[in-house]
């Protein structure tokens, strides 16, 4: 009786115990299967992508071989089968998802870090430097912005992987600054933020060391799904033809081989397997942001 006794008083102050975010992050996904599921398999396919491709030389990979062309799964040692050049499509898809993972994810981090700051310091500041940011920020969302990147990737001489990135970039930090800049406006005005003004704290630190670990739920999930959308934008300029230069593998490049009907229709081997690493890539990241903006919500409930 005296053990029983003591299991309750523990899980009670288990129970007590203010759930810290990972917790509640944690909690969340251990009732979510599908989305633990998700995260596994994201997980698994980032790091495969990225470690395996360091085992692979580009250059000879896209190696034209015309003996190979079209090639079926299982013949020359082609685990997948050969494009229309004869080269291998394993080796395109690993390599192809490592660059269009890491190109996602930079975008994400610049445009993460633009934008959280252009938002935090709108929301903090307000008056004059609100209003400024956010005329620009209206400006740029009403450009075809889809069209502009596409000029830019036609006129620029030595164009680039990092080329490529800036540019998606410059366009794409504008969403995140206008959430950010609505969640900081309410919580400058909190009694914390007045606190620290009287106690001479400097306003950079209050901004990034006050105001910013409050937001870190919500931005968390900002930018578990601005990584999806750029997955999903970089891959689709690449199929249409202005995205990565045709000397990178990209799962775009694969997927575009589906424009002609005789592939589509008999050389499934060369789209298939990009199309479905694409959506499997989405659908799980994109399950794993709605389980990390549900951990949000709950977070946001306690307290």
């Amino acid at each position: 009786m005296e053990q029983q006794f003591n299991d309750q008083q523990l899980q009670q102050e288990v129970e007590s115990t203010p759930a810290t975010g990972f917790r509640v992050i944690w909690r969340e996904f251990k009732k979510d299967k599908l989305a633990m599921a998700s995260l596994i398999i994201v997980a698994l396919i980032i790091l495969g992508s990225i470690i395996w491709s360091f085992f692979i030389d580009q250059e000879k990979l896209m190696e034209i071989s015309l003996l190979d062309e079209f090639a079926k799964p299982g013949e020359n040692g082609f685990l997948l089968g050969a494009d229309q050049g004869g080269s291998d499509i394993l080796g395109q898809l690993i390599v192809g998802a490592k660059n269009s993972i890491i190109i996602a994810i930079a975008i994400t981090i610049i445009t993460g870090a633009l934008g959280i700051a252009v938002g935090i310091i709108c929301g903090y500041y307000g008056g004059i430097v609100d209003n400024f940011f956010m005329r620009l920020i209206d400006f740029i969302i009403t450009l075809p912005s889809t069209m502009i990147i596409i000029v830019f990737v036609t006129i620029i001489p030595k164009y680039n992987v990092w080329s490529f990135i800036l540019i998606m970039s410059a366009f794409m930090w504008v969403g995140t600054a206008r959430l950010v800049r609505s969640k900081a406006l309410s919580e400058s005005r909190r009694d914390y933020v007045s606190a620290s003004k009287t106690m001479g704290t400097s306003n950079f630190a209050i901004m990034f060391k006050g105001i910013m670990p409050n937001l870190s739920s919500l931005l968390i999930v900002e930018m578990t799904l601005n990584f999806a959308g750029n997955v999903g934008i970089e891959t689709g300029l690449t199929f249409l033809g202005f995205g990565l230069p045709d000397s990178t593998p990209s799962l775009g490049t694969l997927v575009s081989f589906a424009n002609n009907q005789t592939v589509i229709a008999e050389k499934w081997w060369v789209w298939l397997p990009a199309s479905l690493l694409i959506l499997i890539l989405m659908l799980g990241i994109n399950y794993v942001g709605q389980a990390l903006r549900r951990s949000a919500d709950a977070k946001q409930r306690l307290g």
